[in-house]
């Protein structure tokens, strides 16, 4: 028994908090609510690493860099689902039409449910693994012993932030902390939302692709209507790729750039532990935040890759089809197909480079050129 579906309950809850799942009530109070808190967090930021500026305090200006770039890409995110909220209600109508497609039909049935089964998984994976790397950012502060009455020292916060008020007393700490934890955690399952949606609907036009294959595939001569049906299907997913690229292209931009840093600055703050008296504190609080800002880049370009292959092996099952016993009037109107698919479909980041496991490596080297010239400094 299926579902009839490919994002799931948790997904689709998580948008409808951040106001962007089509159709909800009170949209626009969701999405002025999420807007102005991140730019009052992102603020707050800002004004701690332009009044705490000095290479002597490079390793916590890092910190701060990098929770900073973490926020400013959901904000970013948040932003742009809002603003191309048809293109991502032309995505679900698609999806929903595959499914209603489906029917009895065995293998359309099965490699569509078999995808969203798989989609579900890897989404609940990704949701879990950003709770625990939130939770493993911010448990080392909420363990540790603090003097509030103490002026000498600064006060230990989850994410490095220069507030517009004093906090002299130890209800004021607690509250600014509870205050940084849902921050933090909500935050951090936004940043895994999103990206879980990516790998969804690319999974899922994966496998579009693979019922376009079998199609291919089926012995026996090609008729005019299965010719047809070829025909439409594969007109029908580079639509629905196109609308993935219109929504997820700048998004990409946004992750090449500042996933680089991010990188960078993490990796420098657990080099940089190493070997100190809070050293175990500070990688736990780090690694996990790495592992996830590398896996996030992954998925992005693993996304573009997996794309392209696919979109390759169209034109391969087209040439590799009974074309030869089909009338010669017919096997032109194959060749279209074999000729669209030299034009792959692709990912791209921001219009410019497409998405590809290239593209990630250029990632890891910009990032470790970088750290480079942060230890130099150091």
């Amino acid at each position: 028994m299926t579902s009839g579906r490919t994002i799931n309950r948790t997904i689709e809850l998580l948008l409808t908090a951040f106001g962007v799942w089509p159709g909800i009530s009170c949209v626009l109070l969701y999405r002025v609510f999420w807007v102005i808190t991140l730019a009052i967090n992102q603020f707050f930021h800002y004004r701690y690493f332009v009044t705490h500026f000095n290479v002597n305090n490079l390793f916590d200006l890092m910190d701060c860099l990098s929770s900073f770039l973490a926020h400013v890409k959901l904000t970013f995110k948040v932003i742009i689902f809002s603003l191309k909220q048809r293109e991502f209600i032309g995505i679900l109508t698609t999806m929903t039409e595959d499914w209603s497609y489906c029917g009895d039909n065995g293998v359309v049935l099965h490699e569509t449910a078999r995808k969203a089964k798989l989609s579900s998984r890897i989404c609940n994976g990704l949701i879990i693994l950003h709770t625990i790397a939130a939770f493993a950012y911010v448990v080392g502060i909420l363990l540790a012993d603090v003097d509030v009455t103490d002026r000498t020292a600064e006060l230990p916060f989850m994410m490095k932030m220069e507030y517009p008020f004093v906090i002299d007393t130890l209800r004021k700490y607690r509250l600014v902390l509870a205050t940084q934890f849902v921050y933090v955690m909500v935050c951090s399952l936004g940043a895994g939302l999103f990206n879980a949606v990516f790998l969804t609907l690319t999974l899922h036009i994966g496998g579009q692709i693979n019922i376009l294959l079998y199609w291919l595939s089926e012995a026996g001569p090609i008729e005019i209507a299965r010719i047809t049906k070829i025909i439409q299907k594969h007109q029908k997913i580079i639509s629905f790729s196109e609308k993935i690229e219109n929504l997820y292209s700048y998004i990409a931009l946004l992750h090449f750039a500042s996933n680089t840093i991010m990188i960078c600055s993490l990796a420098f703050l657990i080099v940089t532990a190493i070997g100190s008296p809070d050293a175990t504190e500070q990688i736990i609080r780090s690694l996990l935040f790495y592992a996830v800002t590398n896996l996030e880049a992954f998925i992005f370009c693993f996304a573009g890759e997996y794309l392209s292959n696919k979109s390759t092996a169209i034109g391969n099952a087209a040439y590799n089809s009974d074309w030869y016993d089909m009338k010669s009037t017919d096997s032109r109107t194959l060749l279209f197909i074999i000729v669209r698919s030299q034009r792959k479909l692709r990912f791209t980041v921001g219009k410019m480079m497409d998405l590809s496991l290239e593209c990630f490596t250029n990632i890891m080297k910009a990032s470790g050129s970088y750290l480079s010239v942060l230890l130099a400094m150091k």
